[in-house]
């Protein structure tokens, strides 16, 4: 195992409630380099509600040469992510904020992908993430097989082409991947005020 992704994982076991009781931090951190094989030639990717820094940190680990930023909301959570940062060495940015209102702000359209992990159902993590994606680039998201894609959401907000990759892990036998191509701008009013997403799914 990469010497950075070890010193990463004693990390999140050093540092309670990233991490649910029981699980293990080096799976979970395993887990995510499934993307690695995903990115292409992307140079500049962002984390949506990054929460421990995963898939971030261990993308970040695995591709020296990527750009990454780390968007979460929580304090405490975004003071691990800096606090980590600056342990492992590691040239990362951390937006301490929710997704909605950073989606329409300076960082939206801005990236060439965007990750997340078990974030929430597909039509509201589109929502939550194809704001910060240029058109051309691409949204990754990680779950577990069963996950509805959300047409309709993805295309409201300038999504495209939709595919989804088997991505099996120690964590997950059944792993996937959801890749959306950004076809076209998002519309302005997208992301909705913080919150709305959640409560009132697009595409339903």
């Amino acid at each position: 195992m990469n010497s950075k992704l070890a010193r990463y994982i004693e990390l999140l076991r050093s540092w309670p409630g990233l991490v649910s009781r029981g699980v293990d931090p080096a799976t979970l951190a395993l887990d995510c380099l499934v993307l690695l094989g995903l990115l292409g030639d992307a140079r500049t990717l962002l984390d949506v509600g990054s929460g421990g820094g995963m898939p971030g940190i261990p993308l970040q680990i695995g591709s020296p040469d990527l750009r990454v930023t780390l968007l979460e909301a929580d304090r405490a959570k975004a003071a691990f992510l800096v606090h980590a940062a600056a342990a492992l060495e590691l040239e990362l940015a951390v937006v301490a904020e929710r997704a909605e209102t950073a989606g329409q702000g300076p960082l939206r359209e801005t990236f060439d992908v965007a990750v997340c992990r078990a974030l929430a159902p597909a039509p509201v993590l589109h929502e939550l993430c194809l704001p910060f994606v240029r058109v051309g680039g691409r949204l990754l998201a990680m779950s577990s097989a069963g996950l509805e894609p959300g047409e309709a959401a993805a295309a409201l907000l300038g999504g495209g082409e939709m595919t989804s990759h088997a991505a099996p892990s120690p964590a997950r036998a059944h792993g996937v991947v959801l890749e959306v191509v950004k076809s076209a701008p998002t519309p302005a009013a997208y992301p909705r005020r913080p919150g709305v997403p959640g409560r009132r799914p697009l595409g339903g």
